[in-house]
């Protein structure tokens, strides 16, 4: 056996137990052995890390790990509840809905859109957003606000027939 092996092998024995029940009490059984070996895959790998004292050291491993699949199922879930929102209802009001806001949204001006693509889509603060187009805060809540009303009204006017959209005139005798 090699002295790393060795090392490894020494620490693993001492620790493994005191890991698992660590993750177990933090996250429960269903997870702790994925966890735990994932926790010494990544001790194992970063070898020469490892202190003297490596309990410390791998309890810290350890809660990233659980850090990390938190945030993977947080992730997860929250694709799952967006695909159940694409499933539930009638799909075709949902095309008719998106439609009705990207026929709107082409209506206003670039910038207008782009505040609103600032806020709704990219998810920026105001505070965010204001540096994003070079103005001041309140400037840009009043030509947000603006913005809104603009897309409101626009998506409250009837969608014009394709033919009237294209510049054809409709011949209906």
């Amino acid at each position: 056996m090699t002295d790393e092996r060795e090392r490894f092998t020494t620490i693993y024995d001492e620790c493994r137990q005191r890991v698992w029940a660590y993750v177990v009490a933090r996250a429960g059984r269903q997870v702790a052995d994925e966890v735990v070996s994932e926790t010494f895959a990544i001790a194992w790998r970063k070898l020469d890390q490892v202190p003297g004292n490596a309990l410390p050291y791998l309890l810290g491993i350890a809660r990233n790990v659980l850090r990390d699949n938190i945030r993977d199922e947080i992730k997860r879930e929250g694709l799952r509840q967006e695909l159940r929102e694409w499933i539930s209802g009638d799909i075709a009001d949902q095309v008719a809905e998106r439609l009705g806001v990207l026929r709107a949204m082409a209506r206003l001006t670039q910038d207008e859109r782009e505040l609103l693509i600032l806020i709704a889509w990219q998810g920026l603060s105001t505070r965010d957003a204001a540096k994003v187009v070079g103005c001041s805060v309140p400037a840009f809540k009043v030509r947000l606000h603006r913005a809104r009303k603009r897309l409101q009204h626009e998506m409250e006017q009837p969608a014009a027939p394709a033919m009237s959209r294209l510049g054809l005139k409709e011949e209906w005798s």
